[in-house]
């Protein structure tokens, strides 16, 4: 497809989701702003999309675990003179276990990234589509974000945030030209399991959907504006029967779906 003048940024793009939107701009010749830790997967994703689609990418490594790193990220865009047409919040992460029993400062990060980072970002951005009267901004939620879950009380409870928040923005934007979509996976067949210690839980077991899949159904979502994107059946599914079951039995099922061998449990008392 011809080279577009339009730019895409987005973020935890070196592997899984993130990687596959940034193939899914190229492919519609939007330039990509690619952003991530790992500076040699940024370059060596750029060269195959400039390859193999001719668009222009910027690899920005930065730690959005980092308070700053959202400014850094806005100053670097404005000195290039680069203008974001599309915002993807893609980077988090999670983890497993008792929440007493987990290290805090990686809590506090996971909470950094995936709902403060999100948050300064999008600020950063939106006035400027607003401006303009065009944009869009995707924005990784979750099912988890539909239910509290036990052993992954901090990850759900960002997304549950994620999810409120995008859908806020979505009826705040209505006929500005600049919509909000997020997309709500369940198990992804990504680097995020094994990073957040569940890919043995029972949850990813039962099977995950293809990044691919996700990351084009959560696309396709965003070009047309629409409010949230649900992908595949089984999640669909599951969250249509979590709004008809007691927040008790919600809470069981999450908490055995999450749950591993290596999971301490408090003894009862």
């Amino acid at each position: 497809m011809p080279r577009t003048s339009k730019t895409a940024l987005v973020t935890g793009a070196s592997v899984g989701l993130g990687a596959e939107f940034a193939r899914l701009f190229a492919a519609d010749g939007h330039d990509v702003v690619l952003v991530a830790r790992r500076r040699d997967k940024l370059e060596a994703l750029g060269g195959e999309l400039e390859k193999t689609h001719g668009v222009r990418t910027v690899a920005l490594p930065e730690d959005l675990g980092d308070r700053e790193a959202p400014v850094r990220i806005a100053k670097d865009l404005d000195k290039r003179g680069i203008v974001a047409e599309f915002l993807v919040n893609n980077a988090g992460f999670g983890s497993n276990g008792a929440f007493a029993e987990l290290e805090l400062g990686r809590e506090l990060e996971m909470v950094q990234v995936n709902v403060v980072a999100l948050v300064h970002l999008t600020r950063l951005l939106l006035p400027g589509m607003i401006a303009r009267g065009s944009g869009r901004i995707l924005n990784l939620g979750s099912t988890a974000g539909f239910v509290p879950g036990p052993f992954m009380a901090d990850y759900y409870a960002s997304k549950a945030f994620v999810n409120s928040f995008s859908q806020a923005l979505w009826y705040e934007l209505r006929g500005s030209g600049v919509t909000v979509t997020v997309s709500c996976p369940g198990a992804t067949a990504t680097e995020f399991a094994q990073v957040a210690g569940n890919d043995k839980s029972p949850l990813f077991k039962a099977g995950a959907m293809g990044a691919t899949a996700v990351a084009t159904h959560a696309y396709r979502a965003m070009m047309r504006g629409k409010r949230m994107a649900i992908p595949g059946l089984r999640n669909k599914l599951l969250l249509q029967s979590l709004r008809v079951s007691p927040s008790s039995v919600s809470l069981g099922v999450a908490g055995g779906l999450n749950k591993t061998s290596d999971t301490k449990v408090l003894p009862p008392r």
